[in-house]
């Protein structure tokens, strides 16, 4: 459901797109992902049909005004492509752990695979063009090397003091990254969205993902490690949303929850202290911020029930 859900929402940021791109190798990967995303969404239909569970109403074209001016700028829709990689190839494999239906294993593994290729596909056309961020460089070790078993050197591993590791760094660079690009996609929609408390929502997120900025980038300055200010792109000066207000508060509310995930990884490797102690109040941050979200999902009214289990409780009332 979830799956469907979110390839409801990314088509119509596609069809968009695909109104205004003038530069050609662009518009045909968006092309390309239309047709993949509009493939999936059949094939989940299918399936659902097959095993008589309702299809999710999700989104349509009914969230989506293709006659509204162009919000962003064409090298934002190739990084929505490439930011949207990022997410849903992990997403794939760690499904396949958990499915035991072979066609739905098969689904999701040729899931895996067209979205690998395009994900491929723009980070090539990103390096073509220049808009690529790459992470700090570092020398290659001479040999292998252990950690010592002293109690100096272990609390010096674990604690504030030692250099970054590799692992430590490319972290700090890829929630930069993905902040970077978020603070975009929320600048376009807090300038269309009429509804003033989505509005102030929006606002909230965008210093909530300033302030992780500052914090990575002045953790990652600290070891002489520079990595300048990502490649903007742009959002365009127009006041008239493509988008319905339902399907941009669910885009934040979504990202919010890979935001956590992704948050959760970087914690999961990284070894020194100080940085354990940000990424876990940046996590609570970040998941009351997605609580708010919800809520007003729910006020609304627009937010789908998930598939619930029998509730057996229900049946020992009296």
């Amino acid at each position: 459901m979830e799956n469907i859900y979110s390839k409801h929402s990314v088509r119509c940021f596609y069809k968009h797109f695909l109104q205004y791109l003038q530069d050609e190798e662009i518009k045909s990967i968006i092309e390309e992902v239309v047709v993949i995303v509009e493939t999936i969404i059949g094939k989940i239909e299918t399936i659902f049909e097959k095993e008589n569970f309702p299809i999710p109403k999700g989104f349509s074209d009914k969230d989506v005004d293709l006659s509204a001016p162009a919000l962003y700028t064409d090298s934002f829709a190739l990084s929505f492509v490439y930011r949207g990689g990022q997410v849903i190839i992990p997403h794939y494999a760690n499904v396949l752990q958990r499915v035991t239906r072979i066609d739905i294993y098969e689904f999701f593994s040729e899931c895996q695979y067209s979205e690998t290729e395009l994900h491929k596909k723009a980070l090539t056309l990103m390096l073509s063009k220049g808009l690529m961020d790459r992470p700090p460089n570092m020398e290659y070790p001479k040999d292998v090397e252990f950690i010592q078993h002293q109690s100096s050197l272990v609390n010096t591993w674990l604690g504030e003091k030692r250099p970054l590791n590799t692992l430590e760094i490319t972290e700090l660079f890829i929630e930069i990254e993905r902040n970077a690009i978020g603070i975009i996609l929320l600048m376009g929609l807090i300038q269309v969205t009429k509804d003033k408390e989505i509005k102030d929502y929006f606002l909230k997120g965008k210093k909530l993902a300033e302030k992780q900025i500052d914090t990575f980038d002045k953790l990652l300055k600290e070891n002489d490690h520079f990595i300048g200010s990502p490649v903007p792109m742009e959002v365009t000066n127009s006041t008239i949303s493509p988008f319905s207000e339902r399907l941009i508060l669910f885009t934040i509310v979504n990202a919010n929850q890979v935001a956590i995930a992704a948050l959760g990884d970087a914690l999961s490797i990284s070894m020194r202290k100080d940085l354990a102690a940000h990424y876990s109040l940046i996590v609570a941050e970040v998941m009351k911020y997605g609580d708010e979200g919800l809520k007003l999902l729910i006020e609304r009214g627009w937010m789908e029930q998930p598939p619930q289990p029998i509730d057996r409780n229900e049946f020992y009332k009296s």
